[in-house]
């Protein structure tokens, strides 16, 4: 055990290790507040030694915060910790929500979340196989949000503080065991948070290699425009009110009373810090809605302040970034979440095309498209997760080239 016992004869049984104390205790990003074996087993990674954290980060607005995540280390017997620490993984998870109990660490498979959040512990587990470490940020304001503190969603810094600072943490609980070279792996929701990751690393903490995008979220503000002149229900309007709460973490300024229609106010985002994005999608909640009834008179063609607020809000949360270490995008062609060219609005290969052009001199864009019919559909998640499983070898493969072959060069 690597970690001094303040840290863990302290933590609190239960939800209430959630908790921060107040005032948070002095100290830089990345300094662990708390920390104890994960008593959890819906959110372990198999195979491996779990611990919950909870360690200081920086919120949206650039505050210190603390942030929850699951730290995970190969089987000692079976991977010898080795000269200079294992490599590690910090994986950055899809759109769950926002509601505190569907964060990944807390969730006991009792949520709507819990598929989504069960389905990426295989490709986790083979990476503690390979003999490398794993950890997890749950993001900011999920696990440990407040009634008026909800999860950022899609803000890209507030996503990027806390999947750089549990590498910073990690490195700290286990001094020795966790090595200076670690990648970011991130899907869907945190596929666009990986990019944003690697785009704010230089300067946060060293040792980054490289960062793998798996059907990253882009170019959201035409999805949303276009969701508001549909006169019909859709379960994807579930993504609405989240896109809402991040917005605000950009922008607090924002009023959602202003934003959204007086039904969907009242009656929906009240919905919001309870219920999964699943059970955001059902009849009785946003999947209920018609789509030219979520906002206000006006939105999208006229929108008003807040509205407008609220736009470049999501238009900031595409990640079209400078980045400096090889980056590597996986995408499913017949992928129905995450498009790859949903015509006429652009998608996953327009994205490809901003950032190649973006990091033109050092040809860094890797894009690994798969074509239709290529990933088989695993239901009932489908293509979409998916596509986590079919890619694992060639992530994988790509993945060697950086945290150990590199290593020996």
């Amino acid at each position: 055990m690597a970690t001094s016992s303040p840290l863990t004869t302290e933590a609190p049984a239960g939800d209430a290790f959630y908790t921060p104390p107040v005032p948070l205790p002095d100290g830089s990003p990345g300094d662990p507040i708390r920390a104890r074996p994960l008593d959890n087993a819906a959110a372990a990674v198999p195979g491996g030694e779990n611990w919950l954290v909870l360690h200081r980060s920086e919120g949206a607005d650039g505050s210190p915060v603390a942030t929850s995540g699951v730290i995970a280390l190969p089987d000692r017997t079976a991977h010898p910790v080795p000269a200079g620490g294992y490599p590690a993984i910090s994986w950055a998870h899809g759109t769950v929500g926002v509601a505190n109990r569907c964060a990944p660490s807390r969730d006991r498979a009792d949520t709507g979340a819990s598929p989504m959040n069960a389905y990426p512990l295989t490709l986790l587990g083979h990476f503690l196989d390979r003999g490398w470490a794993v950890a997890m940020t749950d993001y900011e304001a999920l696990g440990t949000g407040t009634a008026d503190r909800l999860h950022p969603y899609l803000c890209g810094r507030s996503e990027a503080m806390g999947v750089l600072d549990i590498v910073t943490a990690a490195r700290r609980l286990f001094p020795g065991e966790i090595g200076e070279r670690f990648a970011v792996v991130g899907h869907s929701q945190g596929g666009q948070a990986a990019l944003f990751a690697a785009h704010h690393a230089p300067g946060r903490v060293e040792g980054l290699v490289g960062a793998a995008a798996i059907a990253p979220a882009n170019h959201l503000l035409g999805l949303v425009r276009g969701g508001a002149t549909l006169d019909q229900m859709n379960t994807g309007f579930a993504f609405t009110p989240l896109f809402l709460a991040g917005a605000i973490g950009g922008d607090p300024t924002i009023d959602p009373e202003q934003v959204l229609s007086p039904r969907a106010f009242q009656e929906l985002w009240p919905h919001v810090p309870h219920r999964s994005r699943a059970g955001l999608s059902r009849p009785d909640s946003w999947g209920g809605i018609r789509g030219t009834e979520q906002f206000r008179s006006g939105y999208p063609g006229t929108p008003n302040t807040h509205q407008a607020k609220f736009d470049r809000q999501v238009e900031a949360m595409n990640p079209d970034l400078p980045i400096t270490v090889p980056v590597r995008i996986t995408q499913a062609a017949d992928d129905e979440r995450v498009r790859a060219d949903p015509a006429p609005l652009p998608g996953t290969d327009a994205l490809v095309e901003e950032l190649t052009a973006t990091n033109a001199p050092r040809r860094n864009i890797h894009y690994r498209r798969y074509e239709p019919g290529a990933v088989p559909a695993d239901e009932p998640l489908g293509i979409h997760f998916a596509t986590i499983d079919h890619d694992t070898a060639e992530l994988t493969e790509w993945l060697v080239a950086l945290l150990e072959d590199a290593a020996h060069d």
